[in-house]
C-alpha cells in the first residue's frame, strides 16, 4: 500500500506540473505576448477555464500527502518554509489576479505576472532543497538559486509551448518567434516529459516508507484514490477538448461594476 500511495503521490504531482506549469509558464510571459488591453485580454484569456482544472492535481497530491504521509508534513514542512511561504503567496496572487482582472486590469496584469514567477522560483528552490535529504532548512543560495532560475526556465519554455497551441494573432506570433516556427504538440510533449521527471526526481529522497499512515488508514484512503483517479483524468481530458482549443478575447466590457465572474 505504500509503494501505490508513493506512486499516486508522484503522479498527481506530476500532472500539476504538466498542466498547472503550462499556465504559470503563460503567465511568466504575460509582459511580452501582451503589450496593450486587447492583446493581454487574449493571453489570459488563454488561461481560462483550464487553470482551476489544472489546480485540482495539486490539491489531489496534497491530499495524498495529508493523508497517506502525514508524519511527513511534521518533518519537511516547518524546515522548508522560507519556500514554501513565497511559493503560496505566489499562488495566491497569480489566481487573485486572474479574478481581479476583470475590475483593474493594470492590477490583475501584474498580480498574474509576479505570482507566476514567484510560483516558478520557489518550485525550483524548493527542487533544490529535497534530493539532500536534509529538511531542516532550504538549499543554500549557491544551489537553491541557479536551480530556481533553471525551474523558472524550464517553466517559461513550457509556457511557451503551451502559448503557441492556444493563442492567436499578434501574441502568437511573438510566441511562435520565440519557440521556433516548428514548435507545436511535439515541443510541447517533449517539455512535460521534462516537467513531469522533474518533482519526481526531486522527491525521490522523501522517507516516504518510513513515515507512511497506518496499514488501516492506507486501506481506506488509497482505495479511495483510486476510485477517483480515472474520473478526475476523464474530467481533464474533457476540460481540454472542450476550452482546450485557440483562445479568443472577450470583448472589453464598458461596464464599471461587472460583479463577481471570471476575469475579462
Amino acid at each position: 500500500m505504500e509503494l501505490i500511495a508513493a506512486a499516486l503521490l508522484a503522479l498527481f504531482t506530476a500532472g500539476y506540473f504538466v498542466l498547472g506549469g503550462a499556465d504559470i509558464g503563460l503567465g511568466m510571459l504575460l509582459p511580452h505576448l501582451g503589450r496593450d488591453e486587447a492583446e493581454r485580454r487574449l493571453t489570459t484569456a488563454a488561461l481560462w477555464p483550464l487553470f482551476l482544472g489544472n489546480e485540482v492535481w495539486l490539491v489531489a497530491a496534497g491530499g495524498v500527502l495529508a493523508g497517506c504521509f502525514p508524519a511527513l508534513e511534521g518533518e519537511v514542512f516547518p524546515g522548508l518554509l522560507p519556500v514554501l511561504v513565497p511559493l503560496l503567496a505566489g499562488w495566491v496572487l497569480r489566481d487573485a489576479g486572474l479574478w481581479w482582472r476583470r475590475r483593474v486590469p493594470l492590477t490583475g496584469d501584474v498580480l498574474i505576472t509576479a505570482g507566476s514567477w514567484a510560483v516558478a522560483l520557489a518550485w525550483g528552490w524548493l527542487a533544490a532543497s529535497l534530493p539532500t535529504g536534509e529538511f531542516a532548512a532550504p538549499a543554500p543560495p549557491a544551489l537553491g538559486a541557479p536551480t530556481a532560475v533553471a525551474v523558472a526556465l524550464l517553466f517559461l519554455a513550457h509556457g511557451l509551448g503551451f502559448a503557441t497551441l492556444r493563442l492567436t494573432g499578434a501574441p502568437f506570433q511573438r510566441a511562435r518567434t520565440l519557440a521556433g516556427r516548428q514548435a507545436g504538440w511535439n515541443s510541447f510533449a517533449l517539455t512535460s516529459a521534462v516537467m513531469a521527471a522533474l518533482p519526481v526526481l526531486a522527491g525521490a529522497r522523501l522517507p516516504l516508507t518510513e513515515h507512511a499512515a497506518s496499514t488501516a488508514v492506507l486501506g481506506v484512503v488509497v482505495p479511495v484514490l483510486l476510485v477517483a483517479l480515472p474520473p478526475l483524468a476523464a474530467v481533464q481530458v474533457w476540460l481540454w477538448r472542450v476550452a482546450g482549443g485557440r483562445a479568443t478575447a472577450p470583448p472589453a466590457d464598458p461596464d464599471p461594476d461587472p460583479g463577481p465572474g471570471p476575469f475579462r
